[in-house]
């Protein structure tokens, strides 16, 4: 009689992307490691003399991992996007970036060891992604206030300020801020505006904490759209609390419906920001890609 033979379970293999350029990403790369080691998964980190974007690094790797991790905030996730959706591979989140909506909006823990216990448990959640142009984003793409406040936010005010930049440099622009002329399309119709700004969301929060829609989730297959459409900047600060709750739709100067595609289009060019990052100008055309990855969130 033949010996049974018994087959060894490999140990998972995660390829970790850490942003050494963020606030706080140099500093837990060795905690990770430890962390994530002692959890039995083998990792495999780039060396830093390879000149590859993120989605470049998880194309390279993906035939020696099964599962990629991202240390970083939104504008990290965004940059891995790409190759997640060309890979097929899930996604692991650790943020400790300077804003983690896209955590926030699943549940992740901020907490660096409860964050790497809900990857170790191997939960799955499929999720959807935005599109505008081309270019796929996780949380939310905006034309108007929020674009401008992302051109005044610099990489190194981010990293010195936190959250604290946010305000400083919204409360400068919320006042040099002017409506401006757009048309959105959608289900063939075609709606002149004035507004100061369009956000299109596909999770829920954005912006260190903003919520596009109340009940807004990231894989509910829509594209979740606002419009503020206010005269004076003094307005803005009104709609601040109801900006924070998702419950701005209620508001007369706000436009706020569902959708699975639109277009924007502005008198003059605007700049498109994604993710926190500036992706180009209008026009603007938005769809939904539906359970475009998988990540690791809690059950």
């Amino acid at each position: 009689m033949l010996p049974m033979m018994t087959h060894q379970h490999e140990p998972a293999t995660a390829l970790l992307l850490i942003n050494e350029k963020s606030r706080k990403g140099h500093c837990a790369r060795k905690e990770v490691l430890t962390q994530l080691t002692a959890r039995g998964l083998r990792v495999i980190i780039p060396s830093v003399g390879r000149a590859m974007g993120y989605s470049e690094l998880i194309e390279h790797y993906a035939d020696r991992v099964d599962r990629v991790i991202v240390v970083g905030g939104d504008g990290s996730l965004n940059e891995a996007a790409p190759g997640l959706v060309a890979t097929g591979l899930p996604l692991g989140v650790l943020p400790p970036g300077t804003a983690n909506d896209f955590a926030r909006t699943l549940g992740i823990p901020v907490d660096l060891k409860s964050a790497i216990k809900v990857i170790a448990s191997g939960h799955r959640r499929p999720v959807d992604l935005g599109e505008v142009n081309g270019h796929l984003f996780f949380n939310v793409s905006s034309i108007g206030f929020s674009a401008a406040l992302a051109r005044e936010l610099t990489a190194e005010s981010k990293k010195r300020w936190g959250t604290l930049g946010y305000a400083l440099a919204a409360c400068k622009l919320l006042r040099q801020s002017r409506p401006f002329r757009a048309e959105i399309i959608h289900e063939g119709i075609a709606e002149p505006v004035r507004m100061v700004q369009i956000s299109v969301g596909n999770g829920r929060f954005y912006g260190g904490g903003m919520a596009v829609e109340q009940s807004a989730a990231p894989d509910d297959g829509w594209l979740d759209v606002y419009s503020l459409e206010v005269t004076h900047w003094w307005q803005m600060v009104a709609l601040i609390p109801f900006l924070r709750r998702g419950t701005q739709g209620r508001w007369r100067q706000v436009r706020a419906f569902s959708t699975t595609g639109l277009i924007i289009n502005t008198r003059r060019p605007h700049d498109i920001n994604a993710d926190g990052e500036l992706i180009g100008r209008t026009p603007a055309h938005f769809m939904i890609k539906q359970k475009a990855i998988k990540v690791f969130a809690p059950g």
